[in-house]
């Protein structure tokens, strides 16, 4: 399940990237546009999979000026790569 969640991850994130204002919230989204049944543990391990392997930017950030932390799911260029793989593996579009 886990590979699935990653592979869901980084098909949503190529699509429709996902801000938010905290990291409950973001993954509350992924989970809800993602339309993956799997409990927000699951979402959260699979983030931080991908965090792991490079294939997003990391979802907590500081934009100047700001005065509190944001949650940003996007990919990096490695990410953008294995969503465009796997989207040509299924048949998908970009």
């Amino acid at each position: 399940m886990a590979h699935q969640l990653l592979n869901a991850l980084l098909q949503h994130a190529f699509r429709h990237p996902v801000a938010a204002p905290d990291a409950d919230s973001g993954l509350a989204m992924l989970a809800a546009g993602a339309s993956r049944p799997a409990t927000i543990e699951d979402w959260r391990a699979a983030v931080s999979a991908a965090l792991h392997h490079g294939l997003i930017h990391d979802p907590v950030s500081l934009p100047e000026g700001a005065l509190q932390c944001h949650w940003r799911l996007s990919l990096t260029p490695q990410g953008v790569e294995a969503a465009r793989r796997q989207a040509t593996a299924e048949g998908g579009s970009e």
